[in-house]
């Protein structure tokens, strides 16, 4: 069994995350065996490391987990807040996707949980700044579904563009309709971009090859790509472009960042494209400007409440506008697919779960998004009996002074501290150190004010 470590005036975190079956003594007790290389580290406390994996994440990242050594437990669903605070308990890590809600209240149930993986783009699903204080690192993958929402951008254009959805559903229903009327080559057409990160920059790359001309509008300045030309407002993408697609993040700025105002700036004819998130656009708006025909068409992939699982309905009870947004013509409606390909969730799959190994074994936070970023390098098998010391602590004057203090009758190989907003995070490595040294040093940095989570690797 794992061991708690006490925090004054903090529910107590069991940080253990050995998978093997050795002890403390054994890894004290390792000798140099003349070859250099980084050392597999694992918590000074024994006991079954347990992650909880939701939604159905990739089974490579559920097998690259349990080739590290750890207990998974893998579901296809989501979980509600009350399932989360009744199943939280029992876990060291969880990997979500954007279904799943941690709320604070969930963090304040999860008494052993030490890492969060989004294995996804976005965070706004977990509560970052209560995870923050809890000591607990969030990790995602910004980079990795890109090109798939990219694609899927593009073969909307065509499908809005030619009206794609519709024959293809009168002709399941037996009727022959064959017209071109209404129906355009996006070639020649103008692509208005409101926001030129990842995916957009990645998009106006394509869109060029299918000779469209790009504008793009962002809150920085950026360099495009290819013959794409930055607009200074929203207002100027609107005005000009036939294809309007949003890849902005959801923000308090962001909410209902298209509505009956922005609709009427766009062009009489063009369409709207959301693949980013749901809440950035007014439905009830957009259903307007639909049926008053000022809009040709829409693609929408993300809803402000999406069901929780596949088979689960998407009606008024949801969103009270669904079946009116249902039975508009030529609007193609998608269940939050932009990420959804084999090889997308293969390399987020990938990305994560290696990002939270790293922090597991070596308590490294590259790539955190609300915690400080910090790193070391490997500690080798010719450093025999160093143990590295993670200590996350409040941001606040006199901390390292104490630790260092604690640290001083040992040689300190490497330190590295940082810190982000009230949470700070050091990391060292020192050298010839017993078991009963490292009790010593586990009591002296609990009772320092500031600790928020220390954890020993060995």
């Amino acid at each position: 069994m794992s061991t708690p470590i006490s925090i004054p005036g903090k529910h107590n975190l069991a940080v253990s995350i050995s998978p093997t079956t050795t002890t403390i003594h054994d890894r004290f007790q390792t000798r140099k065996t003349g070859a250099v290389g980084p050392r597999t580290l694992h918590s000074v406390d024994n006991g079954d490391f347990r992650l909880l994996l939701l939604e159905n994440i990739s089974m490579e990242a559920v097998n690259a987990f349990r080739e590290r050594g750890f207990h998974v437990d893998h579901h296809a669903k989501a979980m509600s807040e009350d399932e989360l605070c009744e199943k939280i308990p029992h876990y060291h890590g969880i990997g979500i996707r954007s279904k799943t809600r941690i709320t604070e209240k969930v963090i304040r149930a999860a008494t052993k949980l030490v890492v969060i993986g989004c294995f996804c783009i976005g965070t706004n699903q977990v509560d970052l700044s209560a995870s923050a204080r809890a000591g607990i690192p969030v990790f995602n993958s910004p980079f990795s579904n890109s090109r798939s929402v990219a694609e899927l951008v593009m073969s909307e254009l065509v499908a809005l563009s030619r009206q794609l959805f519709e024959r293809s559903y009168e002709l399941r229903q037996g009727i022959w309709n064959k017209q071109s009327k209404g129906c355009w080559e996006i070639r020649g057409k103008t692509l208005g971009i409101v926001g030129y990160g990842h995916i957009g920059s990645q998009l106006s790359v394509l869109a060029e090859a299918f000779g469209l001309r790009v504008l793009f509008y962002d809150v920085v300045n950026i360099m495009p790509l290819g013959s794409a030309r930055q607009v200074e407002s929203l207002s100027a993408l609107l005005r000009e472009s036939d294809f309007v697609t949003l890849h902005v993040p959801e923000l308090p700025e962001t909410m209902n960042m298209m509505s009956t105002d922005q609709f009427a700036e766009m062009k009489s004819g063009s369409y709207l494209i959301n693949n980013a998130r749901g809440t950035v656009v007014d439905i009830p708006a957009l259903v307007e400007a639909l049926k008053s025909k000022h809009l040709a068409g829409a693609a929408i992939d993300v809803f402000p409440a999406e069901p929780g699982s596949n088979g689960a309905p998407f009606d008024d009870q949801l969103n009270p506008w669904a079946s009116e947004l249902r039975a508009l013509p030529n609007v193609i409606l998608t269940p939050h697919i932009g990420g959804s390909t084999e090889e997308a969730q293969r390399m987020i799959g990938e990305e994560v779960s290696s990002a939270l190994s790293r922090y597991l074994g070596f308590g490294t936070t590259l790539g955190a998004v609300n915690f400080p970023e910090v790193d070391l390098r490997a500690i080798t098998t010719e450093q025999s009996n160093s143990i590295r010391v993670c200590h996350v602590h409040k941001n606040q004057p006199g901390v390292l002074k104490l630790v260092n203090e604690a640290l001083s009758p040992y040689n300190v190989e490497k330190q590295y501290s940082d810190s982000k907003g009230d949470i700070a995070y050091l990391m060292a490595d020192i050298a010839d150190v017993s078991l009963n040294d490292v009790k010593r040093l586990r009591e002296t940095i609990d009772r320092t004010e500031a600790n928020i989570l220390t954890r020993f690797l060995a």
